[in-house]
């Protein structure tokens, strides 16, 4: 396991499928200049996904080869895919940035809260359940991965109560607005106006 120096920070967007988690963390990403820590997962692209910038799409076999290496920080199945992050691309992005972000369900957020403890944020994303359905329908998901996300939806809310910080995404904007002011204390980056 990668130790963690006094600054670094570790920040995890999750909450339900259909939030709006990824467009959330990649702004405020680019707000900050953080690095991104991209999942590697088994599942098919979906409409909108690029491959090495959404996700890394891998086939079963090499996830689990992978996964015998202990290449994998955190590893999840859901729904009979699997998802991890790799520890190296945890620390080279450390190493680099002093603090990186990635976009996890619950289980894997809990991986890395239970590994680096308060150097782990993580912020729970979430819109109502029609907003939701909406957004997903409009990515032009097929209504099966739709009614199979919304079956996990009361399941993914409950963690909200678990995580440092809940932002709700009606206005990308504000949510994105909201965290970046929030992100401020905890990264103490010194910004002092000179004038």
């Amino acid at each position: 396991m990668y130790e963690l120096k006094d600054r670094d920070k570790i920040i995890v967007y999750t909450g339900p499928d259909g939030s709006g988690r990824k467009s959330v963390a990649e702004a405020v990403g680019q707000t900050f200049g953080m690095a991104k820590v991209i999942s590697f997962v088994t599942r098919a692209p979906r409409p909108g996904d690029v491959d090495g910038q959404d996700y890394h799409f891998i086939s079963h076999e090499l996830y689990k080869q992978m996964e015998r290496q202990e290449e994998f920080l955190e590893s999840v199945e859901i729904d009979g895919d699997y998802y991890g992050i790799r520890g190296l691309d945890v620390e080279l992005g450390l190493n680099k940035y002093g603090c990186i972000y990635t976009v996890l369900n619950r289980d894997g957020a809990d991986i890395l809260k239970n590994m680096y403890g308060d150097k782990v944020i993580r912020f729970f994303i979430y819109a109502d359940r029609r907003t939701v359905e909406e957004r997903e329908r409009k990515q032009g998901l097929d209504e099966s991965i739709i009614q199979k996300h919304l079956s996990h939806y009361d399941h993914d809310m409950d963690y909200r109560s678990s995580c440092e910080h809940a932002v709700e995404n009606f206005d990308l904007g504000q949510a994105t607005y909201e965290i970046s002011n929030t992100l401020e204390n905890y990264l103490q980056r010194g910004l002092i106006d000179k004038d």
